[in-house]
């Protein structure tokens, strides 16, 4: 699709998750590179995404995981104050290059994981969306926000300053119609502006 058309695309031909996500966090989709937009829109592995776009094999990098007690409720998963959950913060990484190339912060509810996947989950450095595929899980994703945010402390990690700013996109998944996890992934407005 050329320019030109991206740019007389109305947001409404987007899904509605998706449409309503942009609308609220005011981002113009024909301002974003092709693959800025790619990462925000599309439901697919990111991990697999970026390493497409990069030519490089991506890892993950746990930064902190562990069971907590929310202090509010998290309405997208249906969570009351007191639930417990796996909070978890990784960074996908380059191999070769050991590049930051997304920070992503997960809430995911183990109470309706499968036994299997959540040991996994917590033992290994593998992302969610490879263990997805390894477990062969039939999945859902919805995008519930999308934004542009400073970076603040999240600025360490992409080696940029914490005024600097950052993309976002918040989805939640849904196995067996119940949402198990929600996860939001940021990434500097300044990666990815190369188009193909």
């Amino acid at each position: 699709m050329h320019a030109q058309e991206i740019n007389s695309k109305s947001r409404s031909d987007f899904r509605p998750d998706l449409q309503e996500s942009l609308r609220h966090s005011h981002i113009d989709p024909s301002k974003l590179s092709t693959f800025q937009r790619i990462v925000l829109t599309t439901d697919g592995t990111l991990t697999e995404i970026l390493e497409a776009y990069l030519f490089e094999k991506i890892r993950i990098v746990k930064l902190s995981e562990g069971v907590v007690s929310i202090a509010q409720d998290i309405l997208p998963l249906d969570l009351k104050v007191g639930s417990e959950v796996i909070e978890r913060k990784v960074l996908l990484q380059g191999k070769i290059s050991r590049s930051n190339w997304i920070y992503a912060e997960s809430v995911i509810v183990p109470d309706r994981l499968e036994e299997k996947y959540r040991e996994r989950l917590l033992k290994s450095q593998e992302s969610i969306g490879r263990l997805w595929l390894e477990h062969r899980s039939e999945t859902y994703k919805e995008i519930v926000d999308s934004g542009r945010e400073w970076a603040g402390d999240v600025a360490e990690h992409f080696k940029i300053q914490p005024e600097d700013k950052l993309l976002s996109r918040t989805y939640r998944v849904f196995c067996n119609k119940k949402p198990i996890m929600m996860i939001t992934e940021k990434f500097p407005e300044s990666y990815f502006l190369k188009d193909f």
